[in-house]
C-alpha cells in the first residue's frame, strides 16, 4: 500500500503563544480534520524565512496548502495607499515575516512542481507571488460590492459564486455555482499573468484562481 501524502502547511502566526507569551504558529483543526479525511497527514511549516529549510520542507512533502490570516503588506504588491486605505489593513504581528516566508513557499513549490492549493489569504498569497496585485478593501475601493467580510457567518454560506465552465474547480465540484462564506475585505485585482479567474461572485469580485491550461 503506497502511503498517505504529506501536506505541508502554511499556519498562521498569533501575537502570544500560551506557553512563553512569544509570537506563536496558529493552525487551525478545521484544515487538519478536512485533510486528514481526505486521506493525507498534515504537517505545519516552521515558523522560518530561511529558504533551505523552507526547500528542504517542500521536498518531504506531497503538497502544499496556503491557508487564511492577516492581510499582506501593501508595499509587496505595490505603494502608494492613501492613508484611509492603509489603516484597513491588518497586517501579521511577525513584521512581514509570514508574508516573506510564504512568498518563498510558493517560489519553491512551483521549483519543485508541487501541488498547491491556495485558499483565502493563500490564494491573495498566490497572486502577488505570480506578479498579481490586490483590492486593499473592497468596501472603499468597489463600494458597490457586496459584503464580503461576513465575520458573523463565518462558517455560513452567505453567497454564490459562479464557476468557470471547464475549469478545474468546476470539474472538480461538477458544478455551475457554489455557495461559500465570506470573511474577506481585501481581494485580488490585477490577476498575475500565470492565472485566470475561475470563480466570482455576482458582484464580480475574484474567488478562485487556477494556472491557465497552457502553464
Amino acid at each position: 500500500m503506497s502511503r498517505p501524502p504529506l501536506i505541508l502547511i502554511s499556519p498562521n502566526i498569533e501575537k502570544k503563544g500560551d506557553e512563553f507569551g512569544d509570537l506563536s504558529t496558529s493552525l487551525s483543526e478545521t484544515y487538519q480534520q478536512v485533510l486528514m479525511g481526505a486521506g493525507g497527514i498534515p504537517l505545519a511549516l516552521s515558523a522560518t524565512t530561511a529558504r533551505p529549510v523552507i526547500a528542504e520542507s517542500v521536498s518531504r512533502c506531497d503538497g502544499v496548502l496556503l491557508t487564511g490570516g492577516e492581510d499582506i503588506e501593501p508595499h509587496i504588491y505595490g505603494n502608494g495607499l492613501s492613508k484611509s486605505l492603509r489603516k484597513t489593513v491588518i497586517v501579521t504581528p511577525d513584521g512581514g515575516a509570514r508574508d516573506l516566508r510564504e512568498l518563498i513557499l510558493v517560489d519553491e513549490a512551483f521549483r519543485q512542481h508541487k501541488p498547491l492549493l491556495a485558499i483565502c489569504r493563500g490564494h491573495q498569497v498566490l497572486n502577488v507571488a505570480l506578479g498579481g496585485t490586490l483590492l486593499a478593501d473592497i468596501r472603499s475601493q468597489k463600494p458597490e460590492a457586496q459584503n464580503h467580510r461576513r465575520m458573523d457567518k463565518r462558517s455560513e454560506v452567505v453567497h454564490e459564486v459562479r464557476l468557470t465552465a471547464g475549469s478545474l474547480l468546476a470539474k472538480i465540484t461538477g458544478a455551475h455555482k457554489l455557495g461559500v462564506n465570506s470573511t474577506h475585505h481585501q481581494a485580488v485585482d490585477k490577476i498575475a499573468p500565470p492565472l485566470r479567474a475561475v470563480a466570482r461572485s455576482d458582484d464580480g469580485i475574484v474567488e478562485g484562481l487556477e494556472l491557465k491550461p497552457d502553464r
